[in-house]
């Protein structure tokens, strides 16, 4: 029986269109605080789902983006329909956010689900200069939604608009729903978290991987002069035993 209008697919055909998610923070003045801003807050704060290239577009696929916020703000829930896709608050704490990534109709697509941890304060080596120069806190990451086998409609819409690579094979086996970076976006899902300047390189991915194992060795360092302390305090410990033993027995 052939396939009903609008839900034929295009058999071994994945298809991904790339962006960026994250949130930018910054100090409100003291000094230039408005009076409409609670006065515990500290920060205000954009959390948002953009193009990877400000002349690239993201509304030609994605019909609305919902943001789970804290429990704790007025409607906690912010829906956008239209670019750009974000919400911008204030605030004093850090939390995850939960985005929810719906698509147009002509996709026949399940919502996917992404989670992002807003930060507020520097991490990091430069952090302490950051928070004395008082900076913006950029955090982002890259991810990908492929589209496996897409139906006929959503594939002639996104060829249609371009800017991002078709792959033509078996794509992911047993499965026929966009997914995030070839899987199910969910909570701790695989993603490039970017430099703070917003960009990304292999070469900028090498330094990154260098960094870290630099710090693995020094970790390592770390951890075997503390096991060399324990050895020393176990070993004192157990001499002021031993001569406690024999002060008793020569009483």
């Amino acid at each position: 029986m052939p396939a009903p209008a609008g839900t034929k697919r295009v058999k071994g055909v994945s298809i991904y269109r790339p962006f960026i998610f994250g949130s930018h923070a910054k100090h409100i003045d003291p000094n230039n605080r408005p009076s409409t801003i609670n006065a515990d807050h500290t920060h205000q704060w954009t959390i948002y789902v953009r193009p990877c290239h400000p002349q690239s577009e993201l509304s030609y696929f994605i019909k609305k983006i919902s943001f789970k916020l804290h429990e704790t703000y007025t409607n906690s829930l912010r829906t956008i329909e239209a670019p750009p896709f974000e919400v911008t608050e204030t605030g004093w704490g850090e939390f995850e956010v939960q985005i929810k990534i719906y698509f147009v109709p002509e996709a026949n697509e399940k919502p996917q689900t992404i989670w992002h941890h807003l930060k507020l304060h520097p991490y990091g080596p430069n952090a302490e200069q950051q928070r004395e120069k008082k900076e913006p806190v950029i955090s982002e990451c890259y991810e990908e939604v492929v589209f496996n086998e897409p139906v006929e409609a959503f594939y002639d819409l996104l060829t249609s608009s371009g800017g991002a690579a078709v792959g033509r094979g078996k794509g992911s086996k047993g499965s026929k729903q966009a997914s995030m970076g070839g899987k199910k976006g969910t909570q701790g899902e695989r993603v490039a978290e970017l430099p703070f300047d917003g960009t990304y390189s292999q070469k900028e991915e090498g330094r990154e991987l260098d960094r870290l194992g630099q710090a693995i060795k020094t970790v390592e360092i770390m951890v075997k002069e503390e096991r060399t302390k324990l050895e020393e305090r176990e070993k004192t410990l157990a001499d002021l035993r031993s001569e406690d033993a024999s002060a008793v027995k020569a009483r």
